[in-house]
């Protein structure tokens, strides 16, 4: 739902046709969050920004981390050209949520292409829209890394 490195901060759960943004947190790590709680999304901080910002209270609260059931259908915008051609998709690509692993402390959150490739959500690009097109009835599905498709363990 939410990789391990999003944690710390106050997360939800997304809602059906909800359009999110790709944000980098406090914590360098990505994940996704509502465009209207990213003020600076996407905007490169200069080095004297970002010591002022170490060392000075946050203004406003953390953006809370949007959360995303393994199995939701998204649509990816605005995927690079390199991307697309690599992978052989379009600008914008309906994709499937997916998780790697369970294992602790390793990043886990990724998309699945209709071609079958998998994408971390730590390559995506800060900026990047993603619209939740369903989350009911996510079939719970893990992969490892290689791309083998595992069921998740019954609970």
């Amino acid at each position: 739902m939410c990789d391990y490195s999003l944690m710390e901060f106050p997360n939800r759960l997304a809602i059906d046709g909800e359009v999110l943004v790709v944000h980098r947190f406090r914590s360098g790590c990505l994940g996704l969050a509502a465009p209207v709680d990213c003020t600076v999304a996407g905007r490169k901080m200069s080095i004297w920004e970002s010591l002022k910002a170490l060392f000075s209270a946050p203004k406003t609260p953390h953006a809370p981390a949007v959360c995303i059931p393994p199995g939701a259908h998204l649509i990816l915008h605005d995927v690079p050209l390199p991307v697309q051609k690599v992978l052989h998709v379009k600008s914008d690509e309906e994709v499937t949520f997916v998780q790697l692993s369970a294992t602790e402390n390793q990043h886990r959150d990724a998309i699945r292409f209709r071609t079958g490739h998998i994408l971390r959500m730590q390559e995506l690009n800060v900026g990047q829209r993603v619209q939740v097109i369903d989350l009911g009835n996510a079939a719970q599905e893990e992969f490892d890394f290689s791309g083998k498709w595992e069921p998740a363990p019954a609970r």
